[in-house]
C-alpha cells in the first residue's frame, strides 16, 4: 500500500521536490498531495520581472507543474493549509479539506517584509512578490497614467528585489525612485566602490536613487501619495512598492508547535528534518543551523535531499551549505558577487580595478599567504560580469596568474582564466549543483557532444542560464571538436560561406566549390548554398530567382517546383494572403481556381488557403490565374518568410490598442521572399490578450498602449519555445528597423536548417548578446544590416511570375519531359467530405466518402 506525502506550498522548490520524488520513487511507493495557496500551478518566481511587458502568466509556468497524466500526484490550488494536527498526522485547509500524511514537507516560502512606516496600508501601497501583486501594480500605474500622463512610483528597498521592482515600474512607463536605508544599493552584494558605480549607472537609466535614508511617513495628498524621507526630502508619488526583504512564512509551523529559529524559520537539521520526525521543511522557510536562504539554488538542494530520504531511503544525503553567489542584470546593469565578497576573511587582500570611463568595477579577494600564487576567496563585478562564470567556480582554488591581470581591461597583459584551470569539483551550474567533473563525465562517458545534449544530460544551464556559455568551452576542453563544416565538400560553416560569397561576389555554386571546396557537392551543401545565393543576390548584383542558371539544379524538390510535394506526387499551391486579410473578390478567385482545377482546399494555421492536388503541368496554369487576380507566391515551399498572422486589432476589436492587421500586412509585404537558413513565421497581436499567438513565432509583435513589444526566437512544433522580449513600447519605425537587423543578423550567422530558437540557444552570450548587437549596435553593424534589408525590399520579385515570364523556366513544368502535356497515370484520387483526396497506397480509387 502506498504512503502519502503532503507538500504544503507550490513554489519552485516544492515543484523540484515533487519532481525529485517521482524520479526517485521507481516503485510508486508514494502518493503526493500538493496543497497550494496560489490559484495557479508553480511558476518561475525568479523570472517574475519578465512578466512585465508580456503579461503572459503561462510563459512563467514551470514545465510539468500541472502534473497532468501523473496519477500519483494530486494538486489542489487556491486553498491554503490552515492547521497541522501532528498527533493525528492530518492537515486541514481553509476550505475544510482534510488530508492525512505519512510524511509532511513544509515549502511555504517567505512573505515580503513591510517596514512599520506610518501610512504603509494606504491605497497605492503594494508589495512585489506574486503575479497578482504585479497585476495590481500595473492597474494602479495605468490608472495614474490615464490621469496624469507619466506617473511616478517609489520602491522602498534598494537590494536585488528592489532594483527588480524599479525596473518593473520603469517598464510600465513610470518614473521610479529607489529608497535605500543603507549608504549604497545592494549593500549585501557589493561594497562601497561597486555601490558608487552601480548608483551612477542606475541613475543614468532614469531612476532616482535616495541612499542612506529611510521613509519616515506616507500620507495621502490630493489623490496621490506623499512619501516623507528621513533626510527631509518629500516625494509626490502615484504608488509605492515595498521591497525591503523577506521573512520566512513559519506561522503554520509555530501554530503546530514545531521549533523555530530566533530570527524566524522552521529549525531543521542538515537532512532538513524538523523537531517532528515526520515533518520536513525546505526552501526559504527552512532555517538550517539558524540560517534561512532566500535563493532558489539552496532550496533545490534541500528538495533533493528530502526526496532522496523519502523515495530512495538515502539517509546519507545532507545539506552541504549554500553558494550565495549572484549574477544578474538589474535595469540592464550587470552585477555579480561571489564568495567572500566583502573580504571578511582574516588577512585577505583586495585587488580592485575601477574603470570609471568604461563603467566597470572589478574586485577580487585573495588570500595573503605569501605565495606567488593566490587563493581566490571572492569577488565583486559591476558593469561587466563576463568573468563571473569562470571566477566563481575557482573560489577556494589557486588563481593561475596575477589577480590584477585577470580582471584588467582587455588589452593589458592580461590574463583571463580558461576552463582548463578549473578543478573538477568546481561548480559550473549553481542552480542545479552541477560540477565541472559531472559535465566532463557526460561528455566523455555518456557521449554528450553538443550544448543541447549537455543541458539535457546534466541539467546544467536549465536554471537561470548564466552558465550556458561555459558548456561549449568544456566541450572543446574535453577534445570534442564542434565541427562547423557544412559537409565533406565545404569545410566552412554556413556563416563563413555567407561572408565568402558576400566578399568575393561569387554567383554560382560551381564557382564556389571550385575555389573553396572539393568534389561536386551533395544534397546538404547544394540547397544551403542555393539559399545563401538567393538571400544575397540583390546585394552582389546577381539574378535572385532560384530557378535561374545552375541555381535550379541546387534546389530540393519543393523549391524546384515552387510548390510543396504531397504524398501522392501532386503539389499544393499556397498564395500569399498578407496578414490574413483578403477581399471577397479574391476569395471568390481562390474558390473558382480550386473548382476549375479540381483542387482540395483547406484553411491553414497561418491564415491562408491551401490548394492541394495540382500536378506539375497544372502549376503554371494555376499560377497564371492567381497572378492575374493579384496573388503571388506565399513561399510555403521555401526556407523563407511564410506568414505574418494577425488578429483584427484596434480596427474592429474593442480590446485592441494598435492596428495589428495593418502592421502584419506591412511586415509580410516587406519580408516576402526573404530566403533564410530555415522557415520564418511571425504574428502581430493587437493587445496583450495575444490572439495571434505572436510569442510562438520567430519574431512576434504585441501591441501596447504606447507602441509595440518585439519578441524574438520563438517557435511551435515538437519543441515549442516562447519568444523572448527584446524591445518594449517602440514606435512603428523603430520596430521595423529592429526586425530588419534581427532577420539579417540571423541570416548571416545561423547554421544550415537552424531555426531562430536553436540559433539563440547556441549564440554565445544569448539574448543579452543579441540585444547588444541589434538594439545597442555594439558591433557597429546595424547600418549594414539595414542596408542589406533595404536592398532586398527594393529588388523583390514574385517567383511565380518569374517563371510565367520566362519560357526556359516554364519548360521545366511537365509531368514527363519526353511527353509534355501527358498526365501522370499514377496519380489518382477518391472523394471524401465532398472533396477529392489522394488514394492511399494499395487502395483502389473509389468515389465514396468514409464515415466514422
Amino acid at each position: 500500500m502506498s504512503r502519502t506525502l503532503v507538500v504544503v506550498g507550490n513554489g519552485m522548490v516544492s515543484h523540484r521536490l515533487v519532481e525529485a520524488v517521482r524520479a526517485e520513487d521507481v516503485d510508486g511507493a508514494w502518493r503526493v498531495v500538493v496543497l497550494a495557496e496560489e490559484p495557479r500551478p508553480a511558476y518561475d518566481r525568479v523570472g517574475l520581472s519578465s512578466y512585465v511587458g508580456e503579461w503572459d502568466a503561462s510563459a512563467l509556468e514551470l514545465a510539468g507543474s500541472s502534473y497532468d497524466g501523473d496519477d500519483l500526484v494530486e494538486l489542489r490550488l487556491g486553498d491554503p493549509v490552515a492547521r497541522i494536527d501532528r498527533v493525528a498526522k492530518v492537515v486541514s485547509t481553509e476550505a475544510g479539506f482534510e488530508q492525512s500524511y505519512d510524511a509532511l514537507v513544509l515549502a511555504t516560502g517567505s512573505y515580503p517584509f513591510v517596514p512599520p512606516v506610518p501610512g504603509r496600508d494606504l491605497p497605492g501601497c503594494f508589495v512585489y512578490r506574486t503575479i497578482e501583486d504585479l497585476d495590481a501594480i500595473r492597474a494602479a500605474a495605468d490608472e495614474a497614467r490615464s490621469h496624469r500622463g507619466r506617473a511616478a512610483g517609489a520602491v522602498i528597498g534598494g537590494g536585488l528585489l528592489g532594483l527588480e521592482a524599479a525596473k518593473a515600474l520603469r517598464d510600465m512607463g513610470m518614473s521610479p525612485h529607489v529608497i535605500e536605508m543603507a549608504p549604497r544599493l545592494m549593500p549585501i552584494q557589493v561594497d562601497e566602490g561597486g555601490g558608487a558605480l552601480l548608483k551612477r549607472l542606475v541613475e543614468g537609466l532614469d531612476v532616482t536613487v535616495h541612499a542612506g535614508t529611510s521613509t519616515s511617513e506616507i500620507v495621502e495628498d490630493r489623490g496621490r501619495l506623499l512619501a516623507k524621507l528621513g533626510n527631509g526630502t518629500e516625494l509626490d508619488l502615484d504608488l509605492i512598492v515595498f521591497s525591503a526583504g523577506i521573512r520566512p512564512r513559519d506561522q503554520l509551523a509555530r501554530d503546530a508547535g514545531l521549533d523555530v529559529g530566533e530570527r524566524g524559520g522552521v529549525v531543521v537539521d542538515d537532512r532538513c528534518r524538523t523537531s517532528d520526525p515526520a515533518i520536513y521543511a525546505v526552501g526559504e522557510v527552512a532555517a538550517v543551523e539558524g540560517t534561512c536562504y532566500g535563493l532558489v539554488a539552496p532550496g533545490y538542494t534541500m528538495a533533493e535531499i528530502v526526496a532522496a530520504q523519502l523515495a530512495a531511503g538515502n539517509t546519507e544525503a545532507t545539506f552541504p551549505g549554500a553558494d550565495l553567489s549572484t549574477k544578474l542584470k538589474l535595469l540592464g546593469v550587470a552585477v555579480a558577487s561571489f564568495g567572500d565578497a566583502h573580504a571578511t576573511t582574516e588577512g585577505s587582500l583586495e585587488v580592485v580595478v575601477n574603470d570609471a570611463v568604461a563603467g566597470t568595477y572589478k574586485k577580487l579577494v585573495v588570500s595573503d599567504d605569501g605565495a606567488a600564487t593566490k587563493t581566490l576567496l571572492g569577488g565583486i563585478l559591476v558593469g561587466d560580469a563576463s568573468e563571473y562564470n569562470t571566477l566563481r567556480p575557482m573560489v577556494g582554488s589557486e588563481l593561475p596568474g596575477d589577480p590584477a591581470s585577470i580582471i584588467a581591461p582587455a588589452g593589458g597583459d592580461g590574463g583571463g582564466i580558461g576552463v582548463d584551470a578549473l578543478p573538477d569539483e568546481a561548480q559550473i551550474c549553481s542552480c542545479n549543483n552541477v560540477t565541472k567533473g559531472q559535465i566532463k563525465c557526460a561528455i566523455t562517458e555518456q557521449g554528450c557532444d553538443t550544448v543541447p545534449e549537455l543541458k539535457a544530460g546534466t541539467n546544467a544551464g536549465t536554471g537561470c542560464g548564466s552558465c550556458v556559455t561555459m558548456l561549449p568551452k568544456l566541450l572543446t576542453s574535453c577534445g570534442v571538436e564542434v565541427s562547423k563544416s557544412l559537409c565533406e565538400h565545404l569545410t566552412q560553416s554556413r556563416a563563413e560561406l555567407f561572408e565568402i560569397i558576400a566578399a568575393t561576389r561569387i554567383t554560382t555554386f560551381s564557382e564556389l566549390i571550385a575555389k573553396h571546396g572539393t568534389g561536386s557537392g551533395c544534397a546538404i551543401c547544394k540547397p544551403a548554398v542555393a539559399s545563401i545565393l538567393a538571400s544575397i543576390a540583390p546585394v552582389i548584383g546577381a539574378d535572385g530567382h532560384i530557378l535561374s542558371g545552375d541555381q535550379a539544379g541546387l534546389q530540393d524538390t519543393n523549391d524546384r517546383f515552387l510548390a510543396n510535394m504531397q504524398r501522392n506526387g501532386t503539389y499544393s499551391v499556397v498564395p500569399r494572403v498578407p496578414g490574413g486579410e483578403i477581399t471577397p473578390d479574391k476569395l471568390i478567385v481562390l474558390g473558382e481556381v480550386a473548382r476549375d482545377f479540381g483542387l482540395y482546399t483547406k484553411i491553414t494555421g497561418g491564415q491562408r488557403v491551401d490548394l492541394f492536388g495540382a500536378t506539375v503541368d497544372q502549376l503554371p496554369h494555376i499560377w497564371k490565374r492567381l497572378v492575374d487576380a493579384g496573388f503571388e507566391s506565399g513561399h510555403a515551399y521555401g526556407k523563407a518568410l511564410r506568414t505574418v498572422k494577425s488578429c483584427v486589432g484596434s480596427t474592429w476589436c474593442r480590446y485592441g490598442v494598435q492596428d495589428s492587421v495593418g502592421m502584419a500586412v506591412a511586415l509580410e509585404l516587406r519580408y516576402r521572399g526573404l530566403r533564410s537558413p530555415h522557415k520564418l513565421k511571425s504574428a502581430v497581436s493587437g493587445c496583450a490578450r495575444e490572439c495571434a499567438e505572436a510569442r510562438s513565432k520567430d519574431f512576434g509583435i504585441i501591441a501596447t498602449d504606447k507602441g509595440w513589444n518585439l519578441y524574438v526566437c520563438g517557435n511551435g512544433g515538437m519543441t515549442p519555445r516562447h519568444a523572448d522580449l527584446i524591445a518594449s513600447d517602440v514606435d512603428d519605425e523603430t520596430l521595423i528597423k529592429l526586425i530588419d537587423r534581427f532577420l539579417m543578423f540571423y541570416i548571416r550567422t545561423a547554421d544550415r536548417l537552424q531555426r531562430t530558437a536553436s540559433w539563440l540557444e547556441e549564440l554565445e552570450g544569448g539574448l543579452d548578446h543579441l540585444r547588444d548587437v541589434i538594439v545597442e549596435d555594439k558591433l557597429g553593424i546595424c547600418a549594414e544590416l539595414e542596408d542589406a534589408m533595404a536592398t532586398h525590399v527594393a529588388n523583390y520579385a514574385d517567383e511565380w511570375k518569374g517563371v510565367l515570364d520566362d519560357p526556359d523556366k516554364l519548360a521545366r513544368f511537365t509531368s514527363f519531359v519526353n511527353a509534355p502535356g501527358t498526365p501522370d497515370p499514377m496519380v489518382s484520387f477518391r472523394e471524401e467530405r465532398e472533396q477529392k483526396v489522394p488514394v492511399p497506397l494499395g487502395i483502389p480509387a473509389v468515389a465514396e466518402g468514409r464515415s466514422l
